[in-house]
């Protein structure tokens, strides 16, 4: 109880703290070496990143794409949802007045500048949308030849 008190400052005053600790031993500790930690860099396992896929229509890789014609805004939330999925998207607005229209791209576009996402126009109204995990290349013309968009 006494140290608590002396601790705090209210106990008796003892003098210089100084000559307490100097009159203990010094004792040297020597490092001790963990041998779990010590694994030599060749038994260390190997993390290593994927690049983003780069997914071309001569490639063996199966691929979906999502058609979406939204008739209001509240369907846009559901054509970035796809895009989350990293499923590419083709959006068409054919069928909306310029107001919606304005606003779901909006929507989408934004959407895909927070997704690292790309958007390549085939036409007045309608658009392809891709996830980071997809690269879009090729002109229209380009993308007609090979029957991808025959419109």
């Amino acid at each position: 109880m006494e140290r608590i008190k002396n601790f705090f400052g209210f106990g008796e005053d003892l003098g210089d703290e100084d000559d307490i600790y100097e009159s203990e031993p010094i004792v040297a500790v020597e490092p001790q070496e963990d041998r779990s930690q010590s694994v030599e860099r060749s038994q260390r396992p190997r993390t290593t990143t994927k690049p983003a896929l780069n997914i071309h229509s001569n490639s063996n890789v199966q691929m979906k794409i999502c058609i979406h014609e939204p008739l209001s805004y509240d369907e846009a939330p559901l054509i970035v949802d796809d895009l989350r999925l990293r499923k590419a998207v083709v959006l068409n607005f054919e069928q909306l007045d310029m107001n919606i229209k304005r606003q779901i791209f909006d929507f989408v576009n934004g959407s895909l500048y927070a997704l690292d996402g790309k958007i390549q126009k085939v036409n007045k109204d309608i658009f392809i949308l891709a996830p980071s995990n997809i690269e879009i290349e090729g002109l229209k013309a380009e993308l007609q030849e090979k029957g991808v968009f025959p419109w």
